[in-house]
């Protein structure tokens, strides 16, 4: 990411994220019937802080889609508010609209227009003044600029996406939704995204990133909320969510298989694995008492060989997996 991108948001960049940051974005009481009755949002209320990263995780129809497209204008809700920077995305839409920039998953323009003036021309769709200089420098911060009289469907995938991002920032939003910005990227490309998105945020613009990598959300986001059924079920900083429901690990790896486990151990939470080569124990790292000790003392008193062992912490998709199951 240039320098440059910060010289162009220069007029809003903000202090990093944290506990007292104040919201750019505030939903209230939000909720969507459509007319054949099904209830794809029910209140909701949600808060995103400025200058933050914010993923929002869920299952396909969980009602992602539906909350981004009421926020972005683009559905109106059955009840509750929107406020998007202090504008109220149904009676102030023109203000609240200008202020947000949305990336969706796929790319809509002419395919046979240039970069250029596909960027350009989402600019202008804003009733923004051109501005080349600014379109310059959003394009070579996307390294797009040796692509810019290229025509759309001459590009890559990964290209692609970051003409969309291009677009979305031409009005010079100060939110931005990506909407699986990464999806059907490969590896190395969805490395290059992560840096751009960084880049914006510490450009002072606020991300709103909706993704099925789990890995995604674990890498980039200062705040996740999970959505389920229309409900949001959890909002919590990315840290503090790994350290509450977060749990640990540690495999034994055995000299010699066992059959079944000795009586002396089915006071502990174990389970065989690889074959009987294996014993898994799984704990809270945040309690004062693990149990290990105990645990290793059994093991060692019952003749069990131990070969090595190594823990692993819980990732954020097993956390997500068991908060969605949870409410099944």
């Amino acid at each position: 990411m240039n320098d440059s991108l910060t010289a162009t948001q220069h007029s809003r960049a903000t202090t990093a994220p944290s506990d007292v940051a104040p919201a750019i974005v505030s939903v209230r009481n939000l909720t969507k019937t459509y007319a054949s009755g099904y209830q794809a949002l029910k209140p909701i209320d949600l808060e995103i802080r400025r200058g933050e990263i914010f993923a929002l995780l869920g299952p396909n129809g969980a009602g992602k889609t539906t909350l981004i497209s009421i926020i972005c204008g683009l559905v109106n809700p059955s009840g509750g508010t929107v406020l998007a920077d202090g504008h109220d995305i149904v009676r102030d839409y023109r203000a609240a609209r200008e202020r947000i920039g949305l990336v969706p998953q796929e790319l809509t323009s002419d395919a046979f227009e240039s970069v250029w003036n596909t960027v350009s021309f989402s600019r202008g769709l804003f009733g923004k003044p051109a501005d080349p200089a600014h379109v310059e420098r959003v394009l070579k911060d996307l390294a797009l600029w040796d692509k810019r009289d290229n025509k759309l469907i001459t590009l890559s995938g990964g290209m692609k996406r970051r003409v969309l991002i291009a677009k979305a920032l031409s009005h010079e939003p100060q939110i931005l939704f990506l909407d699986e910005p990464t999806a059907g990227v490969d590896v190395e490309l969805r490395r290059d995204m992560w840096n751009v998105v960084r880049g914006l945020r510490e450009a002072g613009v606020t991300i709103i990133l909706t993704t099925h990598y789990i890995e995604e959300a674990e890498e980039m986001a200062d705040r996740i909320g999970v959505i389920n059924k229309g409900e949001i079920i959890l909002v919590r900083d990315k840290r503090e969510l790994m350290r509450q429901l977060g749990r640990k690990q540690m495999t034994l790896q055995l000299q010699q298989p066992l059959a079944a486990l000795p009586p002396a151990l089915a006071g502990y939470p174990l389970e065989l694995a690889d074959d009987g080569f294996e014993l898994v124990y799984s704990y809270d790292s945040q309690q004062q008492q693990t149990g290990i000790t105990g645990l290793l003392d059994a093991v060692s008193a019952a003749g069990i060989e131990i070969k090595d062992l190594h823990t692993r912490q819980s990732s954020l998709e097993d956390i997500f997996v068991n908060l969605v199951k949870e409410r099944q």
